[in-house]
């Protein structure tokens, strides 16, 4: 299976952090998603919004696992939580932080923007769908 950081999908795009996630997911899995459903990410940015809340490669990121790994609904089983709270400590242990202001003051560059965040949330999600291979949807 190709993985997001191998995918060279964070370059020249002018999206979000959340949305360069799910695009990416979206390129590497071959899921098709219409542009009208990849734009639910949108939103998302800026740590919800522009807020500086959660990081928003986080909130992409929990799109696309609940895409890889939930297939009806999430009250299905209790997997999704458990792959999401493996997702955020994978990302907290390498970055330091899982909230946007945080994460821009540490790790963002004027010269590339939240890229290091970004890469972080795809090697995060590649080691979880290695983790949880057996259970994809």
């Amino acid at each position: 299976m190709e993985k997001l950081i191998e995918e060279g999908f964070f370059s020249d795009r002018d999206l979000n952090c959340a949305e360069t996630i799910l695009h990416a997911a979206n390129e590497v899995h071959g899921w098709n998603m219409s542009h009208d459903a990849l734009l639910l990410s949108a939103g998302f940015g800026g740590g919800v919004g522009g807020q500086e809340l959660l990081c928003g490669a986080l909130t992409g990121g929990v799109m696309a696992l609940g895409k890889l790994f939930v297939r009806d609904r999430g009250h299905e089983s209790d997997l999704i939580k458990t792959i999401t709270k493996d997702y955020f400590a994978l990302f907290e242990k390498e970055m330091g932080h899982i909230d946007c202001a945080p994460l821009k003051e540490d790790h963002r560059t004027e010269k590339e923007g939240c890229r290091k965040v970004i890469l972080a949330s795809a090697r995060a999600i590649d080691q979880i769908v290695e983790q949880y291979r057996n259970e994809l949807a």
